[in-house]
């Protein structure tokens, strides 16, 4: 069996990679109007510097199931994840059916990270 902390890795990648994929299928379904947040309200560099704080957060997640130690690196997987989970369901819906389905992709690999992380004992 892989290693807790690459299971969870990949998790995290695997999520990172679907909130892109919906990015990529947003922009190809014209659903976005660059520079805008929506059809009426402009990005800021404000806004634009948060979504990429909060785009970061997989990314994170990956280093830090690498080098944190045990059990602060379990923790923090279960408390991210819950948070992304909720920060996530505040959004929904969305315009296209494929965002609402890769948003709730994200919450199945949400849910094996608090899974994995949950039962993990080092």
């Amino acid at each position: 069996m892989l290693d807790t902390r690459i299971i969870l890795s990949g998790l995290w990648v695997a999520t990172m990679l679907t909130y892109l994929w919906g990015d990529v299928l947003r922009v190809m379904a014209g659903h976005v109007t660059p520079g805008m947040l929506s059809e009426d309200v402009p990005g800021t560099q404000t806004i634009w510097m948060l979504i990429a704080a909060i785009m970061l957060v997989p990314i994170v997640m990956v280093v830090l199931n690498l080098t944190l130690k045990y059990p602060a690196v379990r923790w923090t997987n279960i408390i991210v994840a819950i948070i992304v989970i909720v920060f996530n369901l505040s959004a929904l819906p969305y315009k296209g059916a494929y965002d609402n389905f890769l948003i709730v992709v994200s919450f199945v690999f949400n849910a094996m990270v608090i899974w994995y992380a949950w039962r993990w004992v080092d």
